[in-house]
């Protein structure tokens, strides 16, 4: 299909589900007359308008019940808006929900061909595409085997293959690159980018940042069912981060308010973290000094006590950690009334991405009598060269032949 030619758009959508509150039939027959009371509306898209033209891949992401995947479906048809228009171009190959369109009672080979079918593929066209389906998705050894007795991973290897061997001008794909094993997973990973050297359209929805950083080159975000931003993946990425952010001081922030009981074996009353000669709050840059500072009190109070710090990426993996032990030099005293430590990180060399900073207090026998959670973040501003925790200036050099 020719470039720069709209294959969807979406016109002004809106998509609207009924709630209802009753728990049992017996209770939607009593409250049938004042049924306004016992139902509520649930707008999971309101007013989108996107354009996506041929050849591009766009990433949708957005926290949970955002309508990412109420969008997906409202551009593959299988949902229809409460208003607005969605008109599209092109053959669609969708993967939406894990073994959707698949008949339990079916075997592999009967699935192959029936979704095949749907897809648009007449049964002789099917025959020649289905060695190379078996062959990718890896399980011919199960090909004659009902599908009810699948594997997820089994499940969403097959209608993998299914959908990228139906030659699609649009390709909706649906968080299921995260199942299946790592050798998987990049054979899938590279048939959507040998898809976007021929020029195919993709939209995906995921929850890994790093897929639509490197796989993307748009992003749309959504929140609370509308569109946030519309652009650069990165900058997408920084933005979503933002939220999730919010959401998290929120309810940290809710939950302290909650909690009344008494402090018994102490706690980490707060951590604040910025660059040396930075506010708190400004973006960390590869080079800065990060100075951490915790304050830490103790109802009794106690001897021997251990301040720690680590630092994990967005994936939860720890990327950095350090203890007061650790430290020959340093001895703490008795805590009692409210202490603060500072830990300085000289010449941190993070790559791009949000961090979150733990801070734990214990004892000298290392049992943890307080863990503040992912109390403070920091953010490392975007780098075009590279991608990962760790930030290095790259060079390449052409050796010839």
């Amino acid at each position: 299909m020719a470039s720069h030619v709209p294959v969807v758009e979406i016109n002004d959508v809106s998509k609207r589900f009924i709630i209802r509150k009753e728990k049992s039939l017996k209770e939607r027959l009593v409250n049938a007359g004042r049924s306004k009371q016992f139902k509520e509306d649930f707008w999971a898209l309101k007013n989108v308008s996107l354009e996506i033209e041929s050849g591009s891949t766009i990433g949708l992401i957005g926290p949970n019940g955002s309508g990412k995947s109420t969008l997906l479906k409202t551009i593959g048809g299988i949902i229809q808006p409460t208003s607005g228009s969605v008109q599209r171009r092109g053959r669609l190959a969708a993967l939406l929900e894990l073994g959707a369109g698949f008949h339990q009672d079916l075997t592999g080979r009967e699935n192959v061909y029936l979704n095949a079918s749907i897809l648009g593929l007449s049964r002789r066209q099917t025959d020649l595409y289905f060695d190379d389906i078996v062959e990718f998705s890896g399980i011919k050894d199960f090909i004659d085997t009902q599908v009810k007795f699948y594997s997820s991973g089994m499940y969403v290897r097959l209608a993998f293959a299914v959908a990228v061997h139906v030659d699609p001008d649009l390709l909706l794909v649906d968080e299921v690159l995260a199942v299946g094993d790592e050798a998987f997973q990049r054979k899938c990973l590279d048939k959507i980018r040998s898809f976007q050297a021929e020029g195919r359209t993709i939209v995906l929805v995921t929850h890994s940042l790093g897929q639509v950083t490197e796989l993307c080159d748009r992003a749309v975000l959504l929140s609370k069912g509308q569109v946030m931003f519309d652009g650069v993946p990165h900058e997408a990425v920084r933005d979503f981060r933002d939220i999730l952010e919010e959401r998290r001081v929120d309810e940290v922030t809710a939950k302290a308010e909650k909690a009344h009981e008494p402090v018994q074996e102490g706690r980490v009353v707060e951590t604040v973290v910025f660059a040396r000669g930075r506010e708190v709050g400004d973006d960390i840059h590869p080079g800065d000094d990060i100075i951490i500072r915790a304050t830490f009190e103790h109802p009794t109070g106690i001897d021997d006590w251990i301040a720690a710090v680590q630092i994990d990426s967005t994936m939860g993996t720890a990327v950095y950690g350090t203890a007061s032990p650790r430290f020959e030099n340093v001895h703490l005293p008795r805590l009692t009334s409210p202490r603060t430590i500072e830990f300085v990180i000289k010449n941190a060399q993070f790559g791009t991405g949000r961090y979150f900073i733990n801070t734990s207090l214990m004892d000298k026998e290392k049992r943890h009598l307080h863990d503040a959670v992912q109390n403070a973040t920091f953010e490392v501003p975007y780098y075009p060269l590279a991608v990962g925790v760790l930030h290095a200036e790259p060079e390449m050099r052409d050796l010839g032949a």
